[in-house]
This record gives C-alpha cells, sequence and structure tokens, in this order.
C-alpha cells in the first residue's frame, strides 16, 4: 500500500504542474501584443503593450 501511494502522490504532483503550466501559457498567450495607436481630437496616441 504505501509503493503505491507514492507513486499516486508522484503522479498527482506531476498533473499539477502540468496544469499549472498549461494555465501560465495561456495566460500569457492571451495577452494582446504589438502597439496600440489611436488618432483622436488631441492627436496621435502610441502605446507599447
Amino acid at each position: 500500500m504505501n509503493r503505491n501511494s507514492g507513486l499516486y502522490l508522484v503522479i498527482g504532483a506531476l498533473v499539477v504542474m502540468v496544469v499549472g503550466l498549461g494555465a501560465y501559457i495561456y495566460h500569457e498567450e492571451s495577452k494582446p501584443e504589438g502597439i496600440e495607436m489611436t488618432i483622436g481630437k488631441d492627436g496621435v496616441s502610441i502605446e507599447q503593450n
């Protein structure tokens, strides 16, 4: 029983790491990249994201 519980613990830790890494990558990829340029009555505004 002790050997199986250790194996389950290792597998559980790996699953948590994979899910956490996937969430981090999704969050980073969903950020808009590049520049934002707006033209208004005050002139041209350029912001880098």
